[in-house]
């Protein structure tokens, strides 16, 4: 490895700082800069002695230190933020050089920014970036798109060698042209709302409906962890749910405003299946639910006004607790058909040809939605590239099936207690819509002839037809 470094990285913010610190850990040589020249005082009188790392207090400098051909990775707010960075990198840059943001960017404006730093002959990388800041350090998931010959050529060995490794195989693979980096990340980001909010309602059964008290709850997703729910989110909740407030002497739970933020990728997820006419009711719902969560003044005034159910015997279900497990597995089974099929009609619509198998192989460590069964996702996209869902895979079709009593009586229970659950309960909807070969949807389009003559198709024969409602009520078949 030279020791003039190829690979720079501005944005000493804890993630830009932590994946910086990764990459010189494997005796990459790292050239760094930010905005702001204390940050990066401060990032290499605490840091600079853990690998080759060299510092810069201007971008002309910053550039200029590395060797070609150049790979730049810039770290800094999505939006106006990172619009700027490139605006200033720019001029500094020759044809052949690399650009990679590996910020939280919306798969728009990176399919934008790809146009417009092609134009000038550099090559632009959108890279999504999981794992919070142990995951920058210790090894993330990484999802890069854009243009794959320089990535294969001059990104790839860096990428791999700091990403996370499950089974010697590293969680990075090249994604797909333009903007499908950063949508893959976007999904990972959906499917994350929903595993959270799934999370969150079973906490709330079992506190408000099985009766049982916060460290029993901790210790009930400790044991959820050595199943098949075992995940990061899993372990994680556990954790939290075991903390004291030092401050009170109360579970740290208990203390936390019920106000949950947002930073805009769930709502993205969420538009971007509307637009696309996908049905992504679990990531919705959890959008929904944070939303609902943040208008705090407003529910307490409700907790004095609205009646809830009267006489109802919660607080002490135990069978409710039992049930969970299995209403959680394939809530959660749901939630990531749903983002996978969102996957697959964006790789459709957008050219890009994703490889969804290898979406959930790269999500097997590093990222925060890692989980035990990705690896059976792998498998049933591996036996089938163009499954329509993979709730139809034999594996989570039988999971689906055993899970179906206790899914059923987990919603029905929690509507019987007056405990929203809108992540189980839309989890199930769209589960019990999509197995149906006949729904109700033929009313509605009856309605929509009616009322705005929008025409509906028959079972029997091909071809769009109309009623004629204000005349002599007979069926027209139009061309």
């Amino acid at each position: 490895m030279t020791s003039q470094p190829h690979f720079g990285l501005t944005g000493l913010a804890t993630m830009g700082a932590n994946l910086a610190r990764n990459v010189a850990h494997h005796d990459i040589p790292v050239a760094v800069h930010n905005r702001t020249t204390s940050r990066t005082e401060t990032f290499m009188a605490e840091h600079g002695a853990e690998g080759p790392l060299s510092a810069h207090d201007s971008i002309a400098g910053w550039v200029g230190a590395l060797a070609r051909p150049r790979v730049l990775m810039i770290m800094v707010q999505a939006g106006a933020a990172t619009d700027a960075v490139i605006e200033e990198i720019l001029p500094h840059l020759e044809a052949g050089d690399i650009l990679i943001d590996g910020g939280n960017a919306n798969f728009r404006d990176t399919q934008r920014r790809h146009e417009a730093v092609g134009a000038h002959g550099v090559h632009f990388i959108g890279s999504g970036v999981s794992g919070g800041e142990e995951g920058a350090l210790n090894g993330p998931s990484i999802m890069p798109g854009g243009d794959r010959a320089p990535y294969e050529e001059s990104v790839r060995p860096i990428f791999e060698a700091i990403a996370a490794q499950v089974d010697g195989t590293p969680c990075c693979t090249y994604v797909g042209p333009d903007g499908a980096g950063h949508y893959v990340k976007m999904v990972h980001n959906g499917i994350e709302y929903a595993d959270m909010q799934l999370i969150a309602e079973s906490y709330d059964l079992l506190r408000h409906g099985a009766g049982l008290e916060v460290p029993e709850i901790a210790r009930q997703f400790e044991r959820w962890n050595e199943s098949e729910l075992e995940s990061f989110l899993i372990e994680i909740s556990a954790r939290v749910l075991a903390k004291t407030d030092e401050a009170t002497g109360r579970p740290l739970v208990d203390v936390i405003l019920d106000s949950a933020g947002q930073k805009g990728t769930g709502r993205w997820t969420a538009q971007d299946a509307l637009e696309r006419g996908v049905a992504l009711t679990g990531i919705t719902e959890a959008v929904f639910a944070r939303t609902l969560s943040a208008l705090k003044d407003e529910r307490v005034a409700a907790a004095d006004r609205l009646a809830g159910p009267t006489g109802r015997a919660g607080g002490a279900d135990a069978s409710l607790a039992e049930d969970l497990g299995h209403a959680l597995y394939a809530s959660k089974i749901v939630s990531y058909a749903q983002g996978f099929a969102q996957m697959a009609a964006a790789s459709e619509a957008e050219g890009w040809q994703l490889d969804l198998g290898a979406m959930a192989t790269i999500w097997r460590g590093g990222c925060i939605i890692r989980a035990r069964f990705l690896d059976r996702i792998r498998e049933a996209y591996d036996a089938e590239p163009n499954l329509a869902n993979l709730m139809l895979a034999e594996f989570f079709a039988q999971a689906l099936e055993r899970a179906q009593e206790p899914w059923r009586r987990v919603v029905a229970r929690s509507a019987e207690l007056g405990i929203p659950t809108p992540a189980f309960s839309s989890s199930l909807a769209y589960y019990d819509g999509y197995r149906r070969a006949r729904g109700p949807a033929s009313l509605i389009q009856g309605l929509r002839d009616l009322f705005g003559a929008h025409t509906y198709r028959r079972i029997d024969r091909d071809g769009s037809f109309h009623i004629a409602w204000g005349g002599d009520g007979s069926e027209h078949e139009l061309g």
